[in-house]
């Protein structure tokens, strides 16, 4: 009952502010009103649609559907007037909330594209994409070509009018395509994967589809002139997008968040982005969903996009701009219109056709590929969803003028079918695929992913003056930038009693930032190169910018921290203080910065080329040593580096007795956890028991028995107010004669 109560009093209160519009003008409150009632009713049938299975837009789809002419306006005709009068002015203000809704709704399905599975599967996914999108846009276009003259809206207009439904019957909606396979734990399955890659396409040709028949559309025929132009406009646009764009906008989106005091930057700065796409697409005559798409794309290949940016931005478009659209969508929706038998047999056409024509492209695309009857089923099912992509053109189609009324019904009647027929089929064809043997070892690897340590850490301030450990720190911070694309962000400090910084100082220091920016740059192109040669797929964007020391160190490095810098490198000296311990200068540096550092010193002789690196790296079962184990894994990944992995116990768990059936056992699961580490980053990893009370001697002692010239130890702070690490980790600073890194873990 609370539903109809609330549109009982929502009514009340949209006669009250129709009678303040005196009926002629725009009611703001009116406008208040519709966007409350589409908000909250949208959400509500959405939540149904979710706990049936179902995607949460088909509930604000449907609920616009209830609101309008088919139900609400039959039930309760002097409510429906009061709350959704005819009048243009009226009308205008909610569409410019849902034209607006479009735009971020693009935006947000660009930024959940991963353009990588679909390099990755390219040849594959290419295949099921095309004829998954030729049959069925042939099956439309032939039913628009043949459709008697009296269902179209402009008998003169028929070829545009055929290339939307063609369009409209072709793309799947990725969005919804990419939540059930993940619902299924499919995602990273061959067939998951492929049925994601192969929407992803769907998608991506889909919107430049769209962008050429609008222009189409806006002439009325076929002008070779207009639609050269158009082609060229959007060939050109797409390659400086991913191309020199690209660069363009992760510069933006890092200059903003860095240079910004104000709450939220980033996201002005991402919706500017967005309309200025938007704009150019529209300037060279297609339409702005391509241009937001793209912007898309761009914003969520950037690697400091945060999760509290996407999830601020997911936030605002799924609570207010999609039930709105959607529900507008709906409203527009008049399914008395199938009354009629003449649209009844068209809507029931289309609906077949759609998932014939949808299912038959993709099997067959699959079956060319060398994927099994089962396998084809499945791509055949998953990628017969139209969603909200299907919806938005028909928008389109509606507010050019190339669709009327009667068949934009049809194609959003359509566009619910085949959606809410989706999950339950791909669900029964999902579940009849055999698990594959490479699909179980791949599946063991890239499930570490899920837990890794490294992957929460998105940006790299590096901290370095004119020593060695500031040479050696630039080459592990190169490291991550290859392999983890972690941008860098170098800040070059004066010596602890420089603090009183000179011009001349400052300039000195701008120098050097330059000459370890280039350094960064350098180490992280070589192993990006050397990835490249042996054939494995790495991006080789590599970021690394400088920060100026504008004010105090300690103001400087709580600042970059809440720019998201959440991982620091320091290479400075000293290490350590006359007294002993950690230098009064590094503690207050590490203490200043909220986030994770990695303390990197040089001791002895460290090699001049990575590939002599010898890495050791003391595990004993932790999930400490665990993450440094990762950390190491790294740098021998990008450098080619040796690397060994030996088992001492802590002094905790030697004072402990250990039970019978754990002797000889006890670093056997440490191990496998380190194989499965080395075999995420395909790296081969040396693994050895040590045997001794005195872990900190014992790492010494085999580190020169080895010649290992790189200790890399995980270690935590302890609580006080000087700087602690623990007891192994204390002892090394003092004793070590050879280079190590402290990684907090």
């Amino acid at each position: 009952m609370w539903p109809i109560a609330f549109l009982c009093f929502m009514s009340s209160c949209g006669a009250a502010a129709a009678a303040e519009g005196n009926g002629t003008g725009a009611s703001e409150a009116l406008f208040l009103v519709q966007i409350m009632i589409l908000v909250v009713v949208g959400r509500l049938l959405g939540e149904v649609m979710v706990r049936l299975g179902q995607p949460s837009i088909m509930g604000q789809i449907i609920g616009g559907i209830l609101l309008g002419p088919s139900i609400f306006a039959v039930i309760a005709p002097g409510a429906h007037t009061a709350l959704f009068p005819d009048g243009e002015a009226q009308k205008a203000m909610a569409d410019a909330v849902a034209q607006l809704g479009i735009l971020f709704l693009l935006l947000l399905a660009g930024m959940e594209t991963d353009l990588g599975l679909a390099l990755k599967l390219r040849r594959a996914a290419a295949g099921v994409s095309l004829t998954g999108i030729v049959l069925p846009f042939a099956l439309g276009f032939a039913l628009g070509e043949l459709v008697p003259a009296t269902l179209l809206p402009d008998p003169d207009a028929r070829l545009v009018t055929s290339l939307f439904l063609g369009t409209a019957l072709s793309i799947s909606s990725v969005k919804i395509v990419a939540s059930v396979v993940r619902e299924m734990d499919f995602m990273r399955r061959n067939v998951g994967q492929l049925i994601v890659a192969s929407a992803i396409i769907d998608d991506t040709v889909g919107w430049v589809i769209i962008a050429v028949t609008f222009s189409i559309a806006q002439s009325g025929h076929v002008d070779l002139t207009t639609l050269a132009k158009s082609v060229v406009g959007t060939v050109a646009f797409m390659a400086l997008s991913f191309t020199v764009g690209r660069r363009i906008v992760f510069e933006i989106i890092r200059w903003t968040n860095d240079k910004f005091k104000s709450d939220l930057p980033v996201l002005s700065a991402i919706i500017a982005i967005m309309g200025t796409m938007a704009i150019i697409t529209n300037a060279i005559g297609v339409h702005t969903v391509l241009g937001a798409f793209v912007a898309g794309i761009l914003v969520g290949q950037s690697p400091i996009l945060t999760k509290q940016i996407e999830g601020q931005l997911r936030g605002l478009t799924t609570a207010l701009f999609m039930p709105v659209f959607f529900g507008l969508t709906g409203l527009s929706t008049d399914l008395s219109v199938l009354g009629e038998p003449s649209i009844a047999l068209l809507a029931a056409g289309l609906i077949v056709i759609a998932s014939v024509g949808k299912f038959a492209g993709a099997f067959a695309g699959a079956k060319v590929s060398g994927f099994t009857n089962a396998e084809a089923i499945a791509l055949g099912c998953g990628m017969n969803a139209r969603g909200s992509t299907e919806v938005i053109v028909a928008s389109i189609g509606l507010s050019v003028g190339v669709l009327d009324e009667r068949l934009f019904s049809v194609i959003v009647a359509m566009a619910v079918v085949t959606t809410m027929a989706m999950p339950p089929t791909l669900r029964w064809a999902l579940k009849r695929l055999p698990m594959r043997d490479d699909e179980r070892n791949r599946l063991e690897l890239e499930s570490f992913e899920d837990t890794s340590f490294l992957s929460d850490f998105e940006r790299v301030l590096l901290v370095t003056d004119e020593s060695s450990s500031s040479d050696l720190a630039s080459r592990v911070a190169g490291h991550f930038a290859a392999v983890r694309n972690m941008p860098v962000t170098v800040l070059a400090v004066d010596a602890p009693d420089a603090d009183a910084a000179k011009a001349e100082q400052s300039s000195k220091a701008d120098d050097r930032a330059k000459l370890v920016s280039d350094r960064v740059r350098q180490i992280a192109g070589g192993a990006v190169e050397a990835a490249s040669e042996e054939g494995a797929e790495v991006r080789s964007d590599i970021h690394v910018s400088i920060r100026e020391r504008d004010g105090k160190l300690e103001d400087v490095l709580a600042d970059t921290a809440e720019k998201g810098h959440d991982m620091m490198f320091v290479g400075i000296e000293p290490t350590t203080s006359e007294g002993g311990g950690y230098s009064e200068y590094l503690s207050t540096m590490i203490e200043a910065f909220e986030g994770t550092t990695a303390l990197v010193a040089s001791r002895g002789r460290v090699p001049a080329e990575d590939t002599e690196l010898r890495i050791l790296v003391p595990v004993s079962g932790t999930e400490r040593s665990m993450k440094s184990a990762e950390f190491a894994c790294v740098i021998a990944k990008a450098s080619g580096a040796t690397i060994s992995a030996v088992y001492f116990q802590e002094p905790g768990q030697a004072a402990s007795p250990s039970r019978v059936s754990d002797t000889g056992n006890i670093h056997h699961s440490a191990f496998q956890r380190i194989d499965q580490i080395a075999g995420f980053y395909d790296v081969d990893v040396e693994k050895v028991v040590s045997h001794g009370s005195s872990p900190e001697l014992a790492i010494l002692a085999h580190a020169r028995k080895g010649r290992f010239n790189l200790i890399v130890l995980g270690v935590s702070k302890r609580a006080g107010s000087i700087l602690s690490y623990g007891t192994i980790a204390d002892t090394l600073l003092e004793t070590a004669d050879r280079s190590f890194v402290f990684i907090e873990t």
